[in-house]
């Protein structure tokens, strides 16, 4: 492995440079974020550059999730010290997580090539041979969004993780033919923010399931101080405090904010982060004290003012906040549900008394009880 890579050798289309033996100076993942797309629906558009730097690199950087680390690592050393590889390996959880981030990692620690690719982007189930017949032995397949995938790959899916190998269908009608391709030992890293979208086949071949938590305060906070450090930014402990609670138990959220008040501090402050300078950016960027944004308090205040707080169905809700129905139902809802802001009945979307008093107004008599869900509060 050479220690400076050539840049334009790096994206040169005759030989792809493999991200995990390949890596680039200061940044093991770079090669694999240049042409990685966009796969996350949750992510922002320039955010993936960001990121690269900032994804930790090893189980021992990688913050909070204590019990899936634990498990991934035993799991892993298992499979090192078999010298085979180790069972496909199925990440959940709500966005922005770290489940990509965990994929890289295991390949890292395995010091194996990674593959991404996205349930969407396997419409075919030629899509998936041609990409499986490419794997070489050892190789980490990463499949973002794979509840997501088409039903013809998906079948072809399982007798690949099962058997590595694959059946191609060459011509049509009482013509075609199967020809069966060996496939490489690989190992397959599925990750989903929907695991109950996943069918029974496909969920019972993974060996190993890790299902991601939102992460506590104490937590976003070890979070924003490791990613100020590598930004060189200036962040005192009063200010990451300050962040942290209003990240939404994510740490992209975190990464985000981080920057945004950044912003904030070095063009209408002295460059360091407090919690007042921490406080006022984050009023600019309409990201109120529990988390909320202009969306969130757009639906609160639609379900309250216009609905005397529910219950409505979820497409009159969205029509009433200039919305599509899914954005709605999954940006914003499962936030304003574990804030215990909003709770979901038979008859439709309901506002608690929280809701009501979040937006400075005398909750009914009749309003239903919320509870907050831990850890966020």
């Amino acid at each position: 492995m050479t220690s400076d890579p050539d840049p334009a050798a790096e994206h040169a289309p005759a030989a792809e440079p493999d991200p995990v033996a390949e890596p680039s100076p200061g940044d093991p993942y770079a090669g694999a974020f240049d042409r990685m797309r966009e796969i996350d629906a949750t992510a922002q558009p320039g955010d993936a550059d960001v990121e690269a730097s900032l994804r930790p690199r090893s189980l021992h950087e990688f913050v909070g999730q204590p019990r899936v680390r634990e498990q991934l690592e035993l799991v892993l050393e298992g499979a090192k010290r078999r010298g085979d590889p180790p069972d496909h390996i199925l990440l959940s959880g709500p966005p922005g997580l770290g489940k990509t981030s965990l994929a890289m990692i295991i390949a890292q620690e395995l010091g194996a090539a990674i593959r991404l690719t996205s349930g969407p982007a396997l419409e075919r189930a030629g899509d998936l041979a041609a990409m499986l017949s490419n794997l070489v032995p050892g190789d980490v397949l990463f499949i973002d969004e794979i509840h997501r995938i088409a039903r013809p790959a998906e079948e072809m899916l399982y007798l690949a993780m099962e058997d590595f190998r694959v059946d191609v269908i060459v011509g049509k009608g009482p013509g075609a033919t199967s020809i069966p391709l060996d496939v490489a030992p690989f190992t397959l890293v599925g990750a989903t923010t929907r695991a109950g979208s996943l069918t029974g086949p496909l969920r019972d071949r993974f060996g190993f399931t890790g299902h991601m938590e939102f992460y506590e305060d104490a937590e976003l906070e070890q979070v924003l101080n490791r990613a100020a450090g590598i930004l060189g930014i200036e962040l005192l402990p009063d200010g990451a405090e300050e962040i942290a609670g209003r990240c939404r138990g994510t740490p992209r959220v975190a990464n985000r904010l981080l920057r945004r008040v950044r912003d904030f501090a070095e063009v209408r402050a002295d460059g360091i982060i407090r919690r007042d300078v921490a406080r006022d950016a984050l009023a600019v960027y309409d990201v109120d004290e529990l988390g909320l944004d202009r969306l969130d308090r757009a639906v609160l205040a639609a379900l309250v003012r216009s609905f005397h707080g529910g219950p409505v169905g979820v497409s009159t809700l969205a029509v009433a906040v200039g919305e599509e129905a899914g954005t709605v139902e999954e940006v914003c809802e499962p936030y304003l549900v574990r804030a215990g802001m909003l709770a979901r009945t038979p008859r439709g979307r309901v506002a608690t008394p929280l809701a009501w008093t979040h937006l400075g107004l005398t909750p009914p008599a009749d309003a239903p009880a919320g509870h907050r869900i831990n850890p966020l509060f």
